[in-house]
């Protein structure tokens, strides 16, 4: 079948929208770069650096070659697969060899992330409301841009990764009490962050993986409105960021008395915001908008979808977390003089540099 001029044209369009979107989505990786390194003490900031950069490359192709087959195995849902991992490894920062970097974004990217990806975005999974599956009365989650899928899926994660290492060296004294620990540049912390919130206009629109479908009960204004709308709520979320710092505040007092250490707080800020944006939702949606996922209101499908997320996705990052920290390839020892593949690369640069 021959397409029409009108359906050419409108998928062209989408693609190139699709296109623009995830582009700003792999913005957001050099974001999360700058932000993790302005929060770690000036000696980890490359190595913090050099991770992010693995975690692309890495998650990537292990998505690439992996991780699509498990989540769709046909049709696209998801650009968001390179930020989970660059997540994670702020939660592990400052005490983590690099091998262990390689083997935890390949595994996370590839393997445990399109398993949520497709019990939720997949038509065929368990977990989406349009698939023929009926062991969640009927309803399903409604996370389309991946508060549960994407950030409850990097908390959880980091959490495995944070606990089995267990804390910094002096973040806390010989009583366990907490020893601050303060980033040292600012600069970056803040050119992090706007990097994050333009990409995120790229991470909200981009969920529709389409720009020009036509409503059937509506005009020709087809789903622009719907993206600007999207794009309006990113901005005025982060204009009420206030309240959503509230989560992490009340986590991290949580996380100190149970001496938990976590750099850049990604543990607490991404599942504690990414599990309430699943019940939040649940609570507040309405019948006329989501009738796709809607039950008669049944809020507790939020819940067990929260439930399998963390469990499935702590027993299986805490699993090779565990088997890491086993074969002692980890956590970096304190007295481990064996510097990292970056510093190898400084320290032949200033050789030749001497030689000459």
């Amino acid at each position: 079948m021959v397409a029409t001029w009108e359906e050419s044209v409108k998928s062209s369009i989408n693609t190139i929208y699709l296109l623009f979107t995830a582009y700003l989505v792999f913005l957001m990786q050099l974001g999360f770069a700058m932000l993790c390194a302005g929060f770690v003490r000036s000696k980890n900031a490359t190595n913090i650096m050099l991770s992010n950069v693995v975690d692309a490359i890495v998650g990537s192709l292990s998505f690439y070659i992996f991780g699509f087959a498990f989540a769709f195995g046909e049709g696209s849902n998801s650009n968001a697969f390179i930020a989970v991992a660059g997540i994670t490894s702020g939660s592990i920062a400052e005490r983590t060899q690099f091998s262990a970097y390689l083997i935890f974004s390949c595994f996370l990217s590839g393997f445990v992330y399109p398993v949520v990806v497709h019990w939720v975005w997949s038509s065929s999974g368990w977990l989406n409301p349009s698939s023929a599956s009926f062991f969640l009365f009927g309803s399903g989650p409604i996370d389309p841009a991946g508060s549960g899928a994407v950030h409850l899926v990097a908390g959880i994660a980091g959490l495995s990764g944070s606990f089995i290492e267990g804390p910094r060296v002096s973040r806390f004294n010989a009583f366990w009490k907490p020893i601050p620990i303060r980033g040292h540049n600012t600069t970056l912390v803040v050119l992090g962050t706007f990097l994050l919130w333009f990409g995120w206009f790229g991470f909200n629109p981009g969920s529709f993986n389409k720009i020009l479908v036509a409503y059937p009960d509506t005009t020709d204004e087809g789903n622009c409105t719907v993206v600007g709308r999207s794009a309006v709520v990113t901005t005025l979320a982060r204009s009420t960021s206030r309240i959503i710092t509230l989560f992490d505040w009340r986590l991290n007092i949580l996380a100190l008395k149970l001496q938990f250490d976590e750099p850049l707080e990604a543990t607490q800020l991404h599942s504690g915001c990414g599990a309430w944006g699943l019940v939040f939702t649940g609570l507040f949606a309405k019948e006329e908008f989501v009738v796709q996922a809607y039950a008669s209101g049944v809020v507790v499908v939020e819940a067990l979808v929260i439930v399998s997320f963390v469990c499935s996705v702590s027993f299986t990052m805490g699993l090779i977390f565990y088997t890491l920290h086993m074969l002692n390839v980890l956590r970096i020892s304190v007295g481990d003089p064996a510097p990292s593949l970056i510093t190898l690369v400084l320290l032949t640069q200033k050789s030749q540099d001497m030689s000459i």
